[in-house]
């Protein structure tokens, strides 16, 4: 699954994937000339994708080669097989009846699954190719880029192009981050601290922003207004019911007072871990055309009582304590040590 055209990580992943699931790696490994890879690039950094490429192929043993450039036929053998590939999702997709997923792991399944089966139809044949391949290393090699970022007071980086929110304690801090196809992974030094969706900017170079409202929800507390004309507001909701509250709120009441009531229904939402919930009583109060209530949903969403564990400590006598280490505690706090000690 290429979420971002061509480059260097997708293909190291999609390759290091194909091997590992083959079970071996090939003498030789052929890729047409990369143009759609290099062209944007400057001479530095189409040098820099040369020698990763070259080092991949090095790390399985392979020898890198190339299609000629405008002899299209010598990639037939290929492109057929993919041709054939693709028409079978299309039609997988059609017998499904939608194509849409509730998320890029589920569709990553419905891909495997297809060829899989396709798979399972060359098995002789990939059976007699098997002797041939080399011994896999003993772990992959490098599928993703590494860059240093900085925490700005706004509570996030930015990174090619797209503003990323972290948790406020990070401000200030900064971050190595691992640039996978698709997410990003933070570290601290050599600590990974969380996991972050990838976002990419869109075709006509607009920033993108992907934003956990999470992240930002303390600083929002304090300057409830600022969600008015945040640049990223409609990312910072996490379901449809809030965005289309604070319409709504926008619609009925002053815009300080829309502002404070929705900030506060995302506190809810994070501070009592209720945010499915609490969007399918929005979705009721929009239905019947009804502002929320605040204080009755956080009645509504307090830790119930009953729920809680009742405690009880028994505190033992001093006494307990020099029979145990064989001592006795006089009145002035002294401790004399027994004989028996």
């Amino acid at each position: 699954m290429i979420l971002g055209g061509e480059s260097y990580v997708a293909l190291a992943e999609g390759l290091q994937n194909a091997l590992w699931a083959l079970g071996g790696a090939p003498l030789e490994h052929r890729s047409d000339s990369l143009s759609a890879a290099f062209r944007n690039l400057d001479k530095d950094a189409r040098e820099d994708l040369t020698r990763r490429y070259d080092a991949l192929c090095a790390h399985y043993g392979m020898r890198p080669t190339r299609n000629n450039r405008g002899i299209a036929h010598e990639n037939g053998g290929i492109e057929s097989p993919h041709g054939h590939l693709k028409k079978a999702v299309r039609d997988a997709l059609l017998m499904r009846g939608t194509g849409d997923f509730d998320d890029l792991t589920s569709y990553r399944c419905f891909i495997d699954e297809i060829v899989s089966r396709k798979n399972a139809h060359h098995a002789r044949r990939i059976e007699a190719e098997r002797p041939a391949l080399q011994l896999l290393p003993g772990q992959r090699t490098c599928d993703h880029e590494e860059t240093l970022v900085t925490v700005t007071s706004s509570g996030g980086f930015t990174l090619r192009k797209v503003f990323y929110t972290v948790p406020s304690r990070l401000i200030g801090h900064r971050l190595r981050v691992r640039l996978y196809d698709d997410r990003l992974e933070l570290f601290v030094g050599g600590t990974k601290l969380m996991t972050l969706t990838r976002g990419r900017a869109g075709a006509t170079g607009k920033r993108a922003h992907v934003v956990d409202y999470r992240h930002v929800i303390h600083a929002l507390r304090r300057k409830p207004m600022a969600l008015l004309n945040l640049v990223y507001r409609d990312q910072l909701f996490p379901r449809d019911a809030y965005r289309m509250t604070f319409d709504r709120l926008l619609e009925k009441l002053p815009e300080k007072l829309a502002c404070r009531l929705m900030v506060n229904l995302l506190a809810l939402a994070h501070e009592r871990g209720c945010e499915a919930e609490l969007a399918t009583r929005l979705e009721a109060d929009l239905a019947a055309s009804q502002l929320p209530d605040l204080t009755e949903l956080r009645a509504g969403f307090a830790p119930d009582p009953a729920a809680l564990p009742e405690i009880f400590v028994h505190l033992l006598p001093l006494t307990a304590y020099e029979a145990l280490l064989g001592t006795d505690i006089g009145l002035n706090g002294a401790i004399n040590v027994g004989e028996a000690a």
